[in-house]
């Protein structure tokens, strides 16, 4: 009994090391979680008290549990035994399909992320590029939306950095959630976008049980209250015109509105605009690919490294600047419950045609209303002079001119029209420049005229309101 038992080093040390494992494990780490999650739920009660729209339940659920409640939702259940009929697999496989799309969709929100990281990120990046300034705001009418409502922000689609300056503007009012698409499917970016509350979506997937799963989590998430933002274009503008809305989204938010129930829908449209958009040489070489064709974009890192040092340079050189305005106006919001009120309808009773109708009714009175709001900027404005023109040489009081004339029509219209510092004459120069360092405009003997080789680059941004002389969004 009192004999002693030599053990080797390297078992001490085994059983030292899962001993600590076990103490952090039962003990430590339970106390570190609680404390960190007593200090999520605090911050998360002061960003309510200080949000318009309150962050919902929905968002706050462990990713796992909506996952759950996603994969084993009566109809997506339905969804799979018709999948695994249909394709003449076991329903194990289908279920197996089922888990792997509700798990690339459902996000898995961080209050800390959005609020600490995201934003902060989005308000960086937004300054450090534009002047951002805020059009049409609609406060009265905004502040009489139903805070139990589940608010959805439609949104014009100009460029990727919609997403960052939407962010930013929006987040003193609340976390917005998002639909990405597949661009945002890189290391790195898509963890962080996830725990921003964005949700994955692939566009191009025309299977029945993808877009069952996909449909669902929208509706739960819109049923729940979650604050969104949809993009109806479904992708950017090539030739910097509205395009026409795509219904998907829109689709499974309106499908199965209880219009008696005790959540209303509604939608805000809001409008963005760029004096220069990032993209803008990208998306015009594909306008004139073969229609329903998806371009092909490819990232060439020479290129890129080549405009980042050049700007550099020219930032070192004093003769940098930020790549003008950028502006958001927000409209009038449109009830989904008034809306199927005055139209006498209910999409629950409605058959697949006569919903796909009135969807489409919906999403393009809802497109014409963020038409309605799209801010006029120096360089829009500037461009659409130098278009009217034509080959003519004009100059500087010649422009002056014209600018202010489309100027004048645009505010006898109702339409928005930013005009920096309150001075026409700065603003006109502030265009005019922008255009002039890009070479789009060429200036000869202090005469202006439209570069001949670049019109189709003065044409997008021209054709960014060029909707507004119409006296109404058309798409």
């Amino acid at each position: 009994m009192g004999s002693q038992i030599t053990l080797p080093l390297w078992v001490v040390i085994v059983l030292a090391l899962l001993a600590a494992w076990a103490a952090i494990d039962r003990i430590l780490v339970p106390s570190v979680r609680w404390a960190v999650r007593r200090r999520a739920n605090r911050a998360i009660e002061e960003l309510n008290t200080r949000l318009k729209l309150r962050i919902q339940p929905f968002k706050l659920t462990k990713r796992q549990v909506l996952i759950d409640r996603l994969v084993f939702d009566p109809e997506v259940l339905h969804a799979a035994d018709e999948y695994a009929r249909e394709s003449g697999v076991p329903r194990e496989v289908a279920m197996e399909k089922v888990k792997r799309y509700a798990g690339d969709i459902v996000p898995s929100f961080s209050a800390y992320a959005y609020f600490r990281i995201g934003t902060r990120i989005a308000r960086g990046i937004s300054q450090m590029l534009y002047r951002v300034r805020i059009g049409y705001r609609n406060d009265e009418a905004l502040a009489a939306v139903d805070p139990s409502s589940s608010v959805i922000f439609v949104i014009n689609h100009r460029s990727n950095m919609d997403y960052v300056l939407v962010t930013y503007v929006a987040a003193t009012s609340s976390a917005l959630s998002y639909a990405v698409g597949e661009w945002a499917q890189v290391w790195g970016l898509r963890g962080l976008i996830k725990s921003m509350g964005a949700y994955f979506i692939n566009r191009d997937s025309r299977e029945a049980l993808y877009r069952k799963v996909l449909a669902r989590y929208v509706h739960m998430a819109t049923s729940a209250g979650v604050t969104q933002a949809i993009f109806p274009e479904g992708g950017l503008s090539r030739d910097g015109r509205l395009r026409p809305p795509k219904f998907g989204l829109l689709s499974y938010m309106v499908a199965g509105f209880d219009p008696l129930g005790p959540r209303d829908v509604v939608f805000v449209p809001v409008a963005v605009n760029y004096d220069r958009v990032l993209e803008d040489r990208m998306l015009t070489s594909a306008a004139g690919a073969e229609p329903g064709k998806k371009p092909v974009f490819g990232f060439n890192a020479l290129t890129f490294a080549r405009h980042f040092f050049h700007h550099v340079w020219m930032a070192m050189r004093g003769e940098w600047y930020r790549f003008g305005y950028t502006c958001v106006s927000f409209g009038e919001p449109v009830s989904l419950r008034k809306h199927v009120t005055e139209a006498g309808i209910d999409f629950r009773l409605l058959a697949p045609e006569a919903r796909h109708a009135e969807t489409e009714k919906l999403g393009t009175k809802l497109m014409q209303a963020v038409g309605r709001v799209v801010p006029a900027l120096p360089v829009s404005l500037v461009a659409t002079a130098m278009l009217e023109a034509g080959e003519n040489s004009l100059s500087m009081l010649d422009i002056k001119q014209r600018v202010s004339d489309l100027i004048g029509e645009l505010e006898r219209r109702g339409s928005y029209v930013h005009i920096p510092r309150a001075d026409r004459d700065y603003a006109i120069s502030v265009g005019l420049r922008m255009l002039t360092l890009r070479h789009l405009v060429l200036e000869e003997d202090g005469n202006y005229r439209a570069n001949p080789g670049e019109l189709m680059l003065l044409k997008y941004y021209a054709n960014a309101i060029a909707h507004l002389f119409d006296g109404a969004a058309e798409v």
